[in-house]
C-alpha cells in the first residue's frame, strides 16, 4: 500500500507553540545561542526577536572574544540585537570590565538605557569590575516600571526631579559612588521596597577572590574612596523592608553597636538580617558591644552574620548581644573571618576578652531552630558560642559547623571531642562536623 509523503512528515510541535512559550523557551538560552536558532528553518529565522531576558554578562562578553574575536564591537552588536527585538523587555543583564568599557562610549550606553525605559523593563543588573565607576545615564530614572535593581561600582545620581520607581521590590548595590544623603532619599521614594542588600564590598572581595587571585579592590584600579556611606537612620525611613543586608562599615555611624538595634526597631516587617563585619574588627568598644537593650524584635525569623572575628573578644560579645536581643530568630547563620593571618602559629589561641559574665539565666531562651557556622577554627571562643546556644536552645533541630579548611586533624578532634562534651538543651539537637 502507498502512504503519503504527508502523513510521514514529523510534526513540528515547538514551531506550532503559540508566541508567548516559544519566547518562554528562548529567555532560557544565552543570548548568543537564541539568535542562532534563525538558522533552524525559514519559520524560526526572526523567532529570537521575540526575546524578552537579554543578558550580556561575562559568559557573552568572554563568547565574543573566543569564539568571534569582535571584542571591539561589543557596543555595536549589543545596539543591533536591541533595533531588532519585538516584544517587552523584561529582564537586562550589562556586564562591563575595563575592555569591554573600551569599546564603548556613553552614548551606547543611554541609548540602551532609553530603550530600556521604552520598552517597560522590570528587572535591571548592571556590573562594573574595575576602572572608574560607571555614570549610570538619566534614562535609568525612566523605567518606571523596574522592580528589581542591581547596581555595582556604578554612581548614582538621579535628576531633581525624580520621584522614585514606584514598583520596586528589590535593590542590590555594590560599591556605589553618590553624595551624602542622596542613597537615604533614593530609597524612600521607593514605597514598596521589601528586600535591600548593601553588602557590596562583601560582593567584590568574593569576586577578586575567585577571578582576580585575590587582588585588592585599589590594585583593580578601583575607587572606593569615593563610595558614599549609609546612614541607618535612612534606611529606618524605609519601613516595608522585610529582607536587610548590610555592610556595617560602610555605614553611618558605623561604631555604635546600639544604633543596629535601633534601626532593627524602626523597621516593623523585617524578617530577616544579614550584617557583614568585614573591616569591622576595631570600629566596635567594648562597652558597645556589652550594652543591653530592652526591645526583642519579634518578627525577626533569620539572623546572618558575616566576616566575624570570633576570636577577638569584642566581636563575640557583639553575636551574643545580636543573639540575645533577637531572642525570636529561628534560622542562626555565622561566617567567621576566611583569613588565617591573626594566629598563625596557633589554631586554638587563648580566649580573648568576652562575655564570660553572661550565664544561661541572664541570657534566656532562645527559639532557635537551626544554626549553621563556617570557617570556623575551633577556637575556645567558638566553643563558648556553640555552648551558650545548645544551653539556651530547647527547640534545636540541627546545628552543623563547618571548619576552617587549614585546620589539621588533631585539631578537629579536638575541637568534635569539646563540643560532644556541652550540654544540650533539646533532646532532638544534632551537631554535624564538616
Amino acid at each position: 500500500m502507498e502512504v503519503k509523503e504527508s502523513e510521514c512528515a514529523v510534526e513540528d510541535v515547538i514551531s506550532s507553540m503559540p508566541d508567548i512559550v516559544i519566547t518562554h523557551i528562548l529567555d532560557r538560552l544565552p543570548v548568543q545561542d537564541a539568535v542562532k536558532t534563525g538558522i533552524l528553518s525559514k519559520n524560526w529565522r526572526f523567532k529570537w526577536t521575540m526575546l524578552s531576558r537579554l543578558v550580556f554578562d561575562e559568559d557573552f562578553y568572554l563568547y565574543l572574544i573566543l569564539k568571534t574575536n569582535y571584542e571591539s564591537k561589543f557596543g555595536r552588536i549589543i545596539s543591533r540585537l536591541l533595533l531588532h527585538l519585538r516584544g517587552a523587555i523584561t529582564k537586562f543583564v550589562l556586564y562591563i570590565d575595563e575592555r569591554c568599557y573600551s569599546a564603548l562610549d556613553d552614548e551606547d550606553i543611554a541609548s540602551w538605557f532609553s530603550f530600556l525605559s521604552r520598552k517597560g523593563v522590570k528587572d535591571l543588573t548592571v556590573t562594573k569590575t574595575n576602572g572608574e565607576p560607571l555614570n549610570l545615564p538619566s534614562h535609568l530614572f525612566s523605567c518606571l516600571e523596574l522592580k528589581h535593581l542591581k547596581l555595582f561600582y556604578c554612581r548614582l545620581d538621579p535628576p531633581v526631579d525624580f520621584r522614585g520607581f514606584p514598583n520596586l521590590l528589590s535593590l542590590e548595590s555594590g560599591l556605589l559612588h553618590f553624595e551624602s544623603s542622596k542613597f537615604g532619599e533614593f530609597i524612600t521614594q521607593c514605597p514598596l521596597l521589601e528586600i535591600l542588600n548593601m553588602r557590596y564590598r562583601r560582593f567584590f572581595l568574593d569576586i577578586l577572590n575567585t577571578r582576580y587571585q585575590r587582588h585588592s579592590l585599589e590594585e583593580m584600579g578601583m575607587d572606593i574612596i569615593s563610595v558614599g556611606k549609609v546612614k541607618l537612620a535612612e534606611i529606618a525611613n524605609a519601613a516595608n523592608i522585610k529582607i536587610l543586608s548590610v555592610s556595617l562599615c560602610d555605614t553611618v555611624p558605623s561604631t555604635k553597636f546600639s544604633s543596629i538595634f535601633q534601626l532593627v526597631g524602626l523597621l516593623p516587617k523585617l524578617h530577616k538580617l544579614n550584617l557583614d563585619f568585614v573591616r569591622c574588627k576595631d570600629k566596635f568598644t567594648e562597652v558597645g558591644a556589652k550594652k543591653r537593650f530592652l526591645t526583642t524584635h519579634p518578627c525577626l525569623k533569620t539572623l546572618t552574620l558575616s566576616t566575624i572575628d570570633l576570636c577577638d573578644g569584642i566581636m563575640l560579645s557583639c553575636a551574643l548581644e545580636l543573639i540575645r536581643n533577637f531572642p525570636n530568630v529561628q534560622t542562626l547563620e555565622i561566617t567567621a573571618t576566611r583569613d588565617w593571618d591573626d594566629y598563625p602559629n596557633d589554631p586554638t589561641p587563648a580566649a580573648a576578652t568576652c562575655s564570660r559574665d553572661l550565664d544561661n539565666d541572664t541570657m534566656g531562651l532562645l527559639q532557635l531552630q537551626s544554626a549553621v557556622f563556617t570557617q570556623f577554627k575551633g577556637s575556645e571562643n567558638e566553643v563558648y558560642l556553640i555552648k551558650y546556644l545548645l544551653a539556651c536552645s530547647p527547640f534545636l533541630k540541627k546545628l552543623a559547623v563547618k571548619l576552617h579548611f587549614l585546620l589539621g586533624p588533631d585539631e578537629e578532634l579536638i575541637f568534635a571531642r569539646k563540643l560532644l562534651k556541652l550540654h544540650r538543651a533539646s533532646p532532638i539537637a544534632e551537631i554535624k562536623l564538616s
